[in-house]
């Protein structure tokens, strides 16, 4: 295969689709089972599309997890047929759970027997190979001709990128790669196939929510994935000063500034709270409920008769094999919607509420928000005399680990890629923009892949990217 600017292969029609998707990174463990693929992406793709070369196929996938989670918008990942999909099966279950759009492609077969290689060929074939991942990817899918790639791998873009976004997988037959073409591919209008618009809410119980919201005495909101849109930070700062509510960021992404004195995370401001907003929220239950680990007893830090709203996709996209979606918590008010839409459109709804308050009203907002002020203040004063305290531990404290980076980094345009020091990080730094943090670590074995991709999202910014790696971790990953 040499190099052209028309397609003369499958392999080149697949990697046309991908360019014409506007795949700007394609992550790799190279394998046989993809090297038409792996040939036309160096001979055919040009300068489009860098690949990225990994050590392992998990690393590949979180790659693409972190640049997606930073950008928004994904990258490519190729899997080396039924053993580097199984390899990289982690990775993409990582992304599942965090709700990454990753466009994860596998080299298959041949599905044609005669031309297998012996053994190798054989057992490295599966018969719907997607089946591996199945039970957490949004889709997956295996094109029977090399004329069904281009609108497949459309579908897969699109199904990954809508909200809530996540994995999708899509094996590529290494016959199919390996066909010299007969005649041209008919490519379509790729620009007709984007992802639809985004899901709006019911306008009349987003209103009954803001009513609720604004007429509460002691409201807090519980942020989650509204983050991922980096306008929300803004948003959600002018909600909170409007309505007078304390801010319990979750840390699934950067929800709100941390030195805000409206910022409620760590305190019992929940607890004492009489309306709790979640925004995008998928586990209701972890900020609300007290656990008892030595007997697996479990309370609810909510006070009797609090009004419980929710925001957000609900149960959208829910998978019927992994239980991500946690515990059930009964609401007063749930409202199905992208919060991207419904956040501009919840802020106009507060502010016309809350211009009709009288005297009264607004004196009481300001009282609240100035407790919450001093719970906030209190709580920093706490996390810095713990800080000191455990100064001069041995072995070093992660509170002063914390603080000995923060001192290197706090004059640059930082970027935190995941793991926070056992929290640390964000109860010492100061994460003042949407940029700094595209949100908490997830499991063991993830956040190297993910802080990687990260960096590659913020290549060329300038930008100090910042990787506090928890413990463990790479003793999973350590050729990374």
């Amino acid at each position: 295969m040499g190099t052209t600017d028309q397609p003369a292969w499958g392999s080149d029609v697949m990697v046309e689709s991908m360019r014409a998707l506007g795949l700007p990174y394609v992550s790799l463990n190279p394998g046989s089972s993809f090297r038409g693929l792996h040939d036309s992406l160096v001979n055919h793709a040009g300068n489009e599309m860098e690949m990225i070369c990994c050590p392992h196929e998990k690393i590949a996938v979180g790659v693409a997890h972190g640049y997606a989670k930073t950008t928004g918008t994904p990258m490519g990942v190729i899997l080396h047929n039924v053993v580097g999909l199984l390899h990289g099966a982690m990775g993409i279950y990582y992304a599942h759970l965090d709700r990454a759009p990753v466009v994860v492609l596998g080299g298959s077969g041949p599905a044609t027997h005669d031309r297998r290689r012996p053994n190798i060929d054989w057992i490295h074939s599966a018969n719907v190979q997607g089946n591996a991942v199945r039970d957490y990817t949004k889709w997956d899918h295996e094109p029977r001709s090399v004329s069904d790639v281009p609108t497949t791998l459309a579908r897969a873009y699109r199904i990954a990128t809508s909200e809530p976004s996540g994995p999708v997988y899509v094996a590529l037959d290494a016959g199919l790669q390996e066909d010299p073409l007969d005649e041209p591919v008919a490519m379509p209008d790729f620009s007709r196939l984007a992802a639809p618009s985004r899901i709006g809410p019911d306008p009349a119980a987003l209103r009954r929510l803001a009513e609720l919201l604004c007429t509460a005495e002691r409201p807090v909101i519980v942020p989650g994935y509204a983050g991922r849109d980096p306008a929300a930070f803004g948003l959600l700062t002018e909600l909170a000063e409007v309505v007078g509510a304390g801010v319990d960021d979750t840390g699934i992404r950067l929800n709100f500034p941390n030195r805000h004195p409206l910022c409620v995370t760590g305190t019992a401001a929940i607890e004492r709270a009489d309306c709790v907003l979640f925004l995008d929220v998928k586990d209701m239950g972890k900020p609300t409920q007290r656990l008892d680990s030595t007997t697996r007893t479990i309370s609810s830090r909510l006070a009797p008769g609090t009004t419980v709203l929710d925001l957000g996709l609900g149960d959208i996209g829910i998978s019927s094999w992994s239980e991500d979606h946690a515990a059930l918590l009964e609401t007063d008010l749930q409202v199905t919607a992208d919060t991207v839409v419904a956040l501009p459109m919840l802020l106009a709804l507060c502010r016309e509420l809350i211009a009709a308050d009288d005297a009264d009203r607004a004196g009481r907002r300001r009282t609240y928000a100035a407790e919450l002020a001093g719970l906030h203040a209190d709580r920093r004063a706490s996390w810095a005399a713990e800080a000191a305290r455990h100064a001069d531990d041995s072995p070093v404290s992660t509170s002063r680990l914390a603080a000995e980076v923060w001192d290197v980094v706090k004059d640059h345009d930082w970027v935190l890629t995941a793991g926070t020091a056992a929290e640390w990080a964000r109860r010492l730094w100061d994460f003042d923009a949407p940029r700094r943090h595209p949100g908490r670590q997830l499991g063991t074995a993830t956040q190297i892949g993910i802080s990687l991709g990260v960096a590659l999202a913020h290549r060329g910014s300038g930008r100090l990217v910042v990787d506090l790696q928890p413990d463990g971790d790479l003793m999973f990953d350590a050729g990374a």
